[in-house]
């Protein structure tokens, strides 16, 4: 499979240098040139097929030939190596709970995809990689435990200063070895921007092989697909009118779940739900995307005021805004609606949902309202635990906290603190 570039004034390439270059060189992201539709029996059977089997057929056409299919089943079964649950609420509402990973985020998926991708295409490399990578919570934990030990890679996280919860800081902060966090005195946007410059920097970029492991990496972002299969595997059964309400930041994760649609998975509609940085809700009522500063809110993973991931969405369907429009629904809400929404799951189904499963939850009722018929599946993307102060005082119980927290909570952060693209370029070059 080649890859082109979105903004379409740099060569196409393959699934390999995609992979290890991360953006093209216009600072385009790349998009598979070919999408080619799984035949209906896949679906029409996937009720027999493991997550592995379902993983291995939607990825292989995106990944051959450079990963060979004995090597794509090998990298799939270590990646997949935990469960993803449905919980029903409701007749109408269930959730799908995406954090039963070592990091206890969805990202952990597509870190440790890309990892063992990147792990492959490297163990005859002699030069280092530098993984560079910006986050507004989840991504900087699930890419540190993802490439945590992997020969010839080194991983550099950019975070926003005091905008990440406590484990959530501690999960990118405490693993040492070949992880170096950069506390950057600024929002999710100034990190993704200075990731981005670093990338064009050719007095970087001459000496060190960069790298992303945010979403706007192919191999991060595609392996997001397979829940959708998985959930739609569990569900289709009983529902043959399954949406899904994805928390939207970098639109990463929902740009999956539209890829799993183009590929035939049978669902009808996706809700984008997200927190008061909505560019993506105001552009579908007005026509007019306009990027702007993100603000803090309590589901910081979504704290994104330019989604990356939109643009492949737009590719997705032909820039045609109408024909977008009749496939997804955005809604926006605020952190007062947000910890409503905590206490009402609680208190209604006896579930802990987290601020963004919470943000997902909402997006679902504001749907169902014109299509009562559906069966609406929001994504639980990160352990409520990760929100310690935020869930426990709205619902006012206190939560035991799983193995993959507990190993962190007490660990010393250890952080280098910058303010300035001059700082980031000034550490890589003299790392």
């Amino acid at each position: 499979m080649n890859y082109y570039s979105l903004n379409r004034e740099a060569p196409n390439t393959t699934f390999e240098k995609a992979v290890i270059k991360g953006l093209a060189p216009d600072r385009g992201l790349y998009f598979p040139e070919h999408i080619t539709p799984l035949p209906p029996s896949f679906f029409e059977t996937i009720g027999d097929k493991s997550n592995s089997d379902i993983a291995f057929e939607a990825i292989k056409q995106f990944v051959s030939p450079e990963i060979p299919e004995a090597v794509l089943k090998k990298i799939i079964e270590e990646t997949l190596t935990f469960d993803f649950p449905i919980i029903p609420l409701n007749d109408n509402i269930s959730t799908l709970e995406l954090f039963h990973g070592p990091t206890m985020a969805f990202k952990d998926v597509g870190a440790r995809f890309m990892a063992r991708c990147l792990g492959y295409f490297n163990q005859n490399n002699t030069n280092e990689v530098t993984v560079l990578v910006a986050t507004s919570g989840d991504t900087g934990g699930a890419v540190a435990n993802g490439f945590l030990g992997v020969e010839g890679v080194n991983v550099v996280i950019l975070y926003p200063s005091g905008k990440v919860s406590d484990i959530q800081e501690k999960q990118l902060t405490t693993l040492g070895q070949n992880i170096t966090a950069l506390e950057v005195d600024g929002v999710f946007d100034d990190c993704q921007d200075m990731v981005k410059k670093a990338f064009l920097d050719e007095s970087i970029t001459q000496k060190t092989q960069l790298t992303s492991a945010n979403s706007i990496n192919v191999a991060r972002w595609l392996p997001q697909l397979f829940y959708f299969m998985f959930a739609y595997r569990e569900l289709h059964k009983k529902h043959n009118n399954i949406v899904f309400s994805i928390p939207s930041g970098n639109f990463g994760n929902i740009c999956a779940g539209m890829m799993a649609q183009k590929l035939g998975l049978p669902v009808n509609h996706f809700i984008a739900s997200n927190n008061a940085n909505n560019v993506v809700t105001n552009y579908l009522k007005t026509k007019n995307y306009s990027p702007r500063p993100s603000v803090p809110t309590i589901s910081n993973a979504m704290d994104v005021g330019n989604p990356s991931n939109f643009i492949r969405i737009q590719e997705i369907y032909d820039n045609n805004f109408d024909q977008l429009k009749t496939n997804l629904s955005s809604f926006s809400y605020t952190d007062a609606q947000t910890k409503e929404a905590l206490l009402e799951i609680y208190e209604q189904f006896n579930y802990v949902a987290d601020p963004h499963g919470a943000v997902g939850y909402l997006g679902c009722k504001d749907y169902l309202k014109t299509d009562n018929g559906a069966h609406c599946v929001f994504l639980e993307t990160a352990h409520p635990t990760k929100f310690l102060d935020v869930v426990e005082g709205v619902i006012k119980t206190q939560l035991k906290l799983p193995p993959q927290i507990k190993a962190v909570i007490d660990k010393d952060k250890v952080a280098i603190k910058i303010s300035s693209y001059q700082d980031l370029k000034d550490f890589l070059q003299n790392r």
